[in-house]
């Protein structure tokens, strides 16, 4: 049995080295991401077992990003490979204050946004093949086929028992928040969990949520009718709430970011990691801000992440302050 499959797409990013402008590159740096497989492979690395379904190009960029997840032990056996489209590409030219970072996206009519519904896998979605379905607000925002295709993954998980894990991910650069709203608000209120940054949620669902107002959570506690929520408070760290627990926050340790991007798929991972053992919010924050935080340390990405050193830093509850010996 999966404990966990994912449903996402997955591209190439292209970065220039150092701090360039993508202007004067002369050079680039290649990665794979995508926030479905970043979780799906922040899991592997924990022990857990993980599928990933998505539709790629057959080509040597398909190629690689396929061999790039299997390599951390993700199940990449029910890809949907196409000699059509195109494997979709995107540029990060990293800032430094007081400049941003900026991301330019080139990923129109790639293979995932034609991924149509009818090519998910049905033998997949039965009764005790998997546990959790995890998918993202980034899916619903690609395409019109990529919408549909998510939102029938979930009813087939549902049908088959499955719980729904959902991560807002919300992408100003993909669609305005109103049809955001409009095509997330179902799956953000019937989610069995959900992860969401606090500014997503003030920026689509009105809610303003703070560390130091613990009744501020009450709304959202509402509107998910007292189901699992995440919330990422940034530098603050986390806070988790449900009917069946109080609101708990977590701290994080601060850090001084090498690999930014990826950070939020990781801690969906260890909070599915911890959860999937024994529905805890505590212990399950403690993981996701741990597993975050180790991946802050890591260029790229994925999340390479090693089990025994997230164990031990929670044992110790702190970080790393010298060579391990």
């Amino acid at each position: 049995m999966y404990d966990v499959v994912t449903l996402g797409e997955t591209m190439i990013r292209f970065t220039p080295p150092g701090f360039c402008r993508l202007g004067q590159a002369t050079m680039m740096e290649v990665h794979v991401g995508g926030s479905e497989s970043n979780t799906a492979i922040g899991l592997a690395r924990l022990g857990r077992k993980v599928a990933w379904l998505s539709r790629l190009t057959n080509n040597p960029l398909g190629q690689h990003i396929e061999s790039q997840i299997r390599l951390h032990g993700v199940d990449t056996s029910r890809v949907v490979w196409t000699e059509e489209d195109r494997v979709g590409l995107y540029f990060l030219e990293p800032g430094s204050p007081p400049r941003s970072s900026q991301v330019i996206y080139d990923r129109a009519n790639s293979a995932f946004s034609h991924f149509d519904a009818c090519r998910l896998p049905i033998e997949l979605f039965q009764p005790g093949v998997a546990k959790w379905l995890h998918v993202t607000g980034i899916s619903l925002g690609v395409s019109e086929h990529a919408c549909s295709l998510t939102e029938r993954a979930v009813e087939l998980a549902r049908e088959a028992g499955w719980k729904i894990s959902f991560d807002v991910n919300y992408r100003a650069l993909l669609w305005p928040p109103d049809r955001a709203k409009r095509q997330l608000d179902s799956l953000f209120r019937s989610a069995d969990l959900v992860f969401t940054a606090a500014r997503d949620l003030k920026k689509l669902w009105g809610i303003q949520v703070s560390e130091s107002e613990p009744s501020s959570f009450q709304d959202l506690l509402a509107l998910r009718s007292g189901r699992t929520s995440v919330v990422t408070l940034g530098n603050f760290g986390a806070a988790a709430c449900s009917g069946q627990s109080d609101l708990v926050l977590q701290s994080i340790q601060p850090v001084q970011p090498i690999g930014r991007l990826g950070g939020g798929d990781a801690f969906s991972a260890g909070f599915l990691h911890s959860w999937l053992d024994r529905e805890d919010v505590a212990t399950a924050l403690r993981w996701a801000t741990t597993v975050a935080t180790f991946k802050y340390s890591i260029p790229g990405d994925i999340p390479w992440i090693d089990r025994t050193e997230i164990e031990r830093a929670l044992e110790s509850n702190e970080g790393a302050r010298d060579i391990v010996r």
